[in-house]
């Protein structure tokens, strides 16, 4: 008889405990079975299906056409991956802004057919009943403040958010309200380190950065960011851990060159 070792899977209770405890929360993003079983064999905190595949899978330029169905997908191929971490899935734009009767219907979608863990969603003040509605329904909800790329037309940019004073207390009531309504951590992206280290002070529940500082609970990278796929996107708060690029692009012209050359296969290599 063999004894199966239980895998002690992370909740939304680990992460505040975590916080508590001062422990930092890794957290990257995956979208397919393969990566996403990397990445938590690794030892990830949390697995965010994020609508970025709109732009690192699909090749769209912003996040905004990504579908649910599509979001779907690419949350079951995750899902089937991991053991131990948290999945978080990203609502898409549209799903979620129209009212919060809509929000939840995706929330539901997302939670009965991909296995998901809690979904995400951007914005403050605008979506606080729809998170209500939400989390009564007993689904986790994370949410997002700074820049929130979904509403990318609206700024007209990627660059930095709430550097002025009425943005930054827009923020900092905002990441209240989200906390008040229940959500277990939020995101805070691309905001200056001090304002980011003010909100996560403020807060009981955890806050993830990406381009907001150290002083954040956990931090988030897209995946194909910092696994150098992609060459062109070098924003400052980037760390790139590899050069998958130039390893990819050695290897596939080293077949193509082994093929035109007869090399391969070999003898060893064929029946």
């Amino acid at each position: 008889m063999s004894i199966h070792k239980e895998v002690k899977k992370i909740t939304t209770h680990t992460l505040q405990k975590m916080k508590e405890a001062g422990e930092k929360i890794s957290m990257l993003t995956a979208y397919d079975y393969s990566f996403a079983k990397l990445i938590d064999a690794a030892g990830i905190d949390i697995i965010l299906v994020g609508d970025s595949a709109s732009n690192v899978m699909a090749g769209h330029e912003t996040t905004l056409p990504i579908t649910l169905d599509q979001m779907i997908y690419h949350a079951q191929s995750v899902v089937r991956g991991v053991q131990k971490c948290l999945v978080v899935v990203d609502l898409p734009f549209g799903s979620y802004q129209g009212n919060s009767k809509e929000a939840l219907n995706s929330a539901i979608r997302i939670m009965k057919e991909t296995g998901g863990h809690s979904i995400k969603l951007e914005g403050g003040e605008e979506i606080v009943e729809s998170v209500k509605r939400i989390i009564s329904t007993g689904i986790p909800v994370m949410g997002h403040l700074g820049l929130t790329p979904q509403s990318i037309y609206k700024f007209g940019t990627y660059s930095v958010r709430a550097k002025e004073t009425e943005e930054a207390e827009k923020l900092k009531k905002d990441a209240l309200l989200l906390q008040e309504a229940g959500c277990f951590a939020i995101v805070l992206e691309k905001i200056p380190a001090a304002l980011a280290a003010e909100v996560t002070q403020s807060l009981h529940i955890p806050t993830i950065g990406i381009g907001a500082g150290g002083a954040c609970d956990g931090q988030v990278l897209v995946m194909h960011d910092m696994l150098g796929i992609n060459s062109e996107f070098k924003p400052r708060f980037l760390r790139q851990y590899v050069n998958l690029n130039n390893l990819v692009t050695t290897a596939v012209q080293q077949y193509i060159s082994d093929v035109k050359d007869g090399q391969f296969p070999n003898q060893n290599e064929q029946y």
